[in-house]
């Protein structure tokens, strides 16, 4: 199975990026994975909210393959344990599916089309963070589920 993340917008904090690429670094030990950010929209002052989720939503469903399934990391998600996460994980390289995709919606999460077209929705926690956040949290929580499953000690370190 292939995990791919998904991201409106890039991050711009080197900080954030030097720990999402060590954990990227980290996770392709155990799957192969990729994040793609896709691009700010242009001129959101003249859009809408909802005019600016719909076309970070076209571009996050050109992304995606039709075998794709797609889990949206939204704050309405799945409240999971990092255990109960790493189980979600088994059970679809279990299913067979080819490729995981998370995505990371922008500042005022996703459209109704790309809601429809997932198939669920996880949350992080209760709290709100930024997008850039996220996806720190999101590959950190990837490389602990990994090293659950593998009974490594980084979970308990």
């Amino acid at each position: 199975m292939n995990i791919r993340i998904l991201a409106v917008g890039k991050t711009d904090s080197k900080p954030l990026v030097k720990l999402i690429s060590d954990y990227e670094n980290r996770l392709r030990h155990y799957v192969r994975f990729e994040i793609v950010t896709l691009p700010d929209i242009k001129n959101v002052k003249n859009l809408s909210e909802v005019q600016q989720k719909d076309k970070e939503g076209e571009a996050i469903l050109k992304n995606l393959e039709t075998s794709d399934i797609l889990i949206l990391l939204d704050e309405k998600g799945k409240l999971l344990s990092s255990v109960d996460f790493s189980n979600f994980l088994q059970k679809k390289m279990n299913s067979g599916i080819k490729r995981l995709v998370f995505a990371i919606g922008g500042p005022y999460g996703f459209s109704e089309t790309v809601y429809e077209s997932a198939q669920g929705k996880i949350s992080l926690s209760k709290m709100t963070f930024s997008h850039q956040m996220v996806r720190l949290f999101i590959v950190e929580q990837l490389y602990r589920a990994f090293t659950i499953l593998r009974n490594e000690p980084y979970h308990h370190g």
